[in-house]
């Protein structure tokens, strides 16, 4: 019987108790040694890039981690806890795809801020058209990484700037960012299209119809998952985002 945080009609997923047991023991066993060797694989900055949000033992949020796999284009396998099942997502920067078991209909329909990230890996599947075909997965478990990178970013559990571009800085959209998948209506869209046209920074974002801090904050994380986001330090409207103003 699932829980009912998961949508009907998904695949048997593992429970994130039975996942955690096996990480406990793979830890124990020769398996670590495994393992270790598996991460080596990754290069020694997207190393420090997933271990610098890590706190008190815990993998960083998906977000972050998704923004570093972005950044060092490597493809990455994500165990996420969904609330007591697991849910594997294999992520592919460089050709803009996601490899899920679920449908990322039913995936996006996850209260997405309760994900929780409980092992990172490199990716073992290839995306399709890949030689390896044997390490090819579905073809209707690949989905577009687009609309899954802005739903995390609008609606995850990451609230504050992404650390690449905090500090002082002003934004803009890049010239030619296709937003054409993604979901935008109202005060979204037509913040989209602002940014389009001016430079502006995070206090005059927040003071925009339809906006607070923490709902530019989300925009600008997601902008910038698209590769879609300017960030200028030395722009005339660049200021620090450390403002007290309008917090709770």
């Amino acid at each position: 019987m699932f829980e009912s945080t998961l949508p009907f009609g998904q695949p048997d997923l593992m429970r994130a108790s039975a996942f955690r047991r096996y990480l406990d023991e793979s830890a124990r066993s020769g398996e670590a040694d495994t393992m270790a060797s598996r991460l080596s694989t990754l290069s020694p900055s997207l190393m420090l890039d997933l271990m610098r949000f890590e706190q008190d033992g815990q993998q960083g949020g998906v977000v972050e981690i998704l923004a570093a796999c972005i950044r060092h284009a490597r493809r990455l396998l994500l165990h996420l806890q969904a609330g007591e099942r697991v849910v594997p997502m294999t992520v592919f920067p460089v050709e803009h795809l996601v490899h899920c078991p679920m449908s990322i209909a039913q995936f996006l329909e996850l209260p997405l801020g309760d994900l929780e990230v409980m092992h990172v890996e490199p990716a073992l599947l290839r995306p399709p058209g890949d030689r390896l075909q044997s390490m090819i997965g579905e073809p209707e478990h690949y989905a577009a990484l687009g609309p899954v990178l802005w739903e995390l970013a609008l609606r995850g559990s990451r609230s504050e700037l992404l650390p690449e571009i905090a500090g002082q800085a002003a934004y803009r959209i890049s010239p030619g960012l296709n937003l054409r998948t993604l979901e935008l209506h109202g005060s979204l869209a037509d913040a989209v299209a602002r940014l389009k046209r001016e430079t502006t920074n995070l206090r005059e974002m927040a003071q925009w119809p339809g906006f607070d801090r923490e709902r530019a904050i989300r925009l600008l994380n997601g902008l910038y998952l698209q590769a879609g986001l300017m960030v200028s330090r030395t722009h005339p409207a660049a200021t620090n985002e450390g403002w007290t103003s309008g917090r709770a």
